[in-house]
């Protein structure tokens, strides 16, 4: 079941939260921002078409004052200026004054504001003024013909905030509407779209800690299948991981039981016997089984470094010839010691190639501790191994070779799994079943074809490995021996 969250997880905003809010944050400032400007334009332009049919008013009241003898005068009856000034909402006010600031006709309170006017400025001016506690919109237009005057016009507001409250109201509120829908249809398709993370959450919060078997993928988008790839190669790399040391774990306990009872049933004779010459054969038996358990102990590392090696090893240049001449003076004394002839071919010539210097000595230490265990020819033949080296247009062969009872065709694909060994070797004793299982796994990691056969004249055992062309360093550069 999903465990709690804590106080510190708590504090983080889920991931859905924070996308709407990257979303929606910019998407209603730029809502607002635009609002603001819709309705600044929006009445900008209406406030200029009342002032325009204000001005018009106007203009017509400025039409009509004609000059006679006494002056001015202004040639509308009463009924006429109520045609001219008639608006079904607004009150509309109106003063004709000569230039001495007299009445010639209209409402005699009516006045704007004097202020500086530029020679360049418009005959008429705009602004909004008070007359009888009322909020007017005004007009004054200046006339020189036929004598100088001046036509104040004012009006109330009522339909001019009427429409700007209009237009605020259809144009905003549709907009926030949309806006909540468009929020509500994000969160619903934000949330469809992480459920494969949810789903994910779910099944790695439920898995057991034993259970290191891929997840399902279930994905809808590419960053959730790659996410859900890379937890899934984790979970492989960590099972393999815990396989190996379950295995390395497994193999210790299982193979060291025997010779360390061995060892210890050696120990229990010989203090049981009185004689220094039983003492010195126990001891010398001891000394041979700790040589095999040692022996078996080296080998189960290599396996685990094997195991290893898949994913921090990398292939670098080695001078493949001089390996295998330094591997070889290493084992000779060894070989001497058993009165084997151990001899090397095809090194007179350089043989680079890109591999793992330590995988390479690995194989061919293994291939010819095999050869020294168990390459023991029939009757009273010499003992002789051989290692080859040759470089073919296929790639590079690197061979051991002996004299021995070799290993029967049908024998040969089994005796590469590990804690197998040859039926015409159980007999001697001596190792796990695990050379060639070393072997075949580090010719694996390095690309290399590890191939088992028949001696010269089909005496004795063939084996080794085959590396491809591609490996094979042809030009001079820094090597690892």
């Amino acid at each position: 079941m999903p465990h709690e969250l804590s106080a510190e997880q708590a504090a983080y905003p889920s991931l859905r939260s924070r996308l709407l809010r990257h979303v929606l944050l910019p998407l209603g400032l730029t809502w607002l921002a635009g609002s603001v400007v819709a309705i600044s334009v929006a009445s900008h332009f209406t406030q200029a078409a009342y002032d325009r049919s204000l001005l018009d008013d106007a203009y017509s009241v400025a039409n009509n004052v004609r000059a006679n003898d006494a002056g001015l005068e202004l040639m509308l009856s009463t009924r006429e200026v109520r045609a001219v000034l008639f608006d079904q909402v607004e009150n509309i006010y109106f003063a004709v004054r000569r230039p001495d600031g007299s009445l010639l006709a209209g409402h005699a309170g009516l006045h704007m504001p004097d202020e500086d006017v530029s020679p360049d400025a418009p005959p008429f001016r705009f602004a909004n003024i008070s007359y009888q506690g009322k909020p007017l919109r005004a007009v004054r237009l200046q006339r020189n013909d036929p004598l100088a005057f001046e036509v104040v016009m004012a009006q109330t507001t009522q339909s001019r905030s009427a429409l700007l409250r209009s237009l605020l109201l259809y144009s905003v509120i549709p907009e926030v509407l949309l806006l909540v829908v468009l929020a509500a249809w994000l969160s619903r398709a934000i949330r469809r779209d992480l459920q494969p993370l949810t789903r994910l959450q779910q099944a790695m919060e439920q898995r057991d800690a034993q259970d290191l078997t891929p997840l399902p993928v279930v994905a809808n988008t590419r960053d959730v299948h790659r996410l859900a790839a890379a937890l899934n190669g984790l979970l492989v790399r960590v099972a393999r991981g815990v396989q190996a040391q379950r295995e390395f774990a497994g193999n210790v306990a299982h193979e060291l039981r025997t010779p360390l009872a061995g060892i210890r049933a050696l120990a229990e004779y010989g203090l049981a016997q009185k004689e220094p010459e039983a003492w010195r054969a126990q001891l010398l038996r001891i000394v041979g089984s700790e040589a095999r358990a040692s022996h078996l102990v080296d080998q189960l590392l290599a396996l685990a470094l094997a195991d290893e090696a898949r994913t921090q090893m990398q292939a670098v240049p080695v001078a493949l010839d001089a390996l295998v001449r330094d591997t070889v003076l290493r084992v000779l004394p060894r070989a001497d010691a058993a009165g084997v002839d151990l001899g090397a071919q095809g090194l007179d010539e350089p043989v680079t190639v890109l591999a793992q210097a330590t995988l390479l000595e690995g194989i061919l230490n293994n291939l010819m501790d095999n050869a020294l265990r168990y390459g023991l020819p029939p009757g009273e033949q010499a003992r002789s191994i051989t290692v080859e080296l040759r470089r073919e247009p296929e790639g590079v062969q690197l061979w051991v070779i002996d004299n021995g009872p070799g290993i029967a065709p049908l024998e040969r694909e089994r005796i590469l799994q590990r804690w197998v060994r040859g039926e015409d070797r159980e007999w001697m004793g001596e190792g796990a079943g695990l050379g060639m299982a070393i072997v075949s796994r580090y010719a694996q990691l390095l690309g290399a074809r590890f191939e088992l056969g028949s001696g010269p004249a089909g005496v004795g055992l063939k084996a080794g490995i085959v590396l491809p062309a591609d490996r094979v360093v042809l030009a001079p550069g820094p090597t690892v021996t």
